[in-house]
């Protein structure tokens, strides 16, 4: 997920609910930050749903760095 930020990853799970995303950053400060988890409705991953996890990563970092 580099559209999102540097070392943020993606978990893709499916099950008979439909398809889910969790968007994460696991190499700050020794913990793991779930930046995003959502639904999918559609192939593509919404740009809200990107515009968001970006935000929060940089909400993250800028605490991390402080």
């Amino acid at each position: 997920m580099t559209t999102v930020g540097q070392c943020v990853r993606e978990i893709r799970i499916r099950d008979a609910n439909g398809a889910f995303r969790v968007i994460f950053v696991a190499k700050l400060a020794e913990a793991v930050y779930v930046l995003h988890c959502f639904q999918k409705k559609t192939q593509k991953t919404s740009k809200a749903d990107l515009d968001l996890a970006e935000a929060r990563y940089r909400d993250l970092l800028s605490e991390v760095t402080q």
